[in-house]
């Protein structure tokens, strides 16, 4: 299994409750913070709802 980065580029003031809570579930609260995620289907899934606000990068499999 991989791993991915996913970094907030967007704010979250304008976005609605649902896109919040998948930020904050995904532990993004500011623009800039960045997390490292296993690369599953639900972590996908939270991707995909907010893909307008974040940016997502593949990262090696030694971190």
């Amino acid at each position: 299994m991989g791993k991915i980065k996913i970094k907030l580029v967007r704010s979250l003031i304008r976005a609605i409750p649902n896109q919040k809570a998948n930020a904050q579930a995904l532990g993004l609260r500011k623009i800039g913070d960045f997390t490292i995620q296993n690369d599953d289907a639900s972590v996908r899934g939270k991707i995909k709802k907010i893909s307008h606000l974040v940016s997502v990068e593949n990262t090696p499999d030694n971190q």
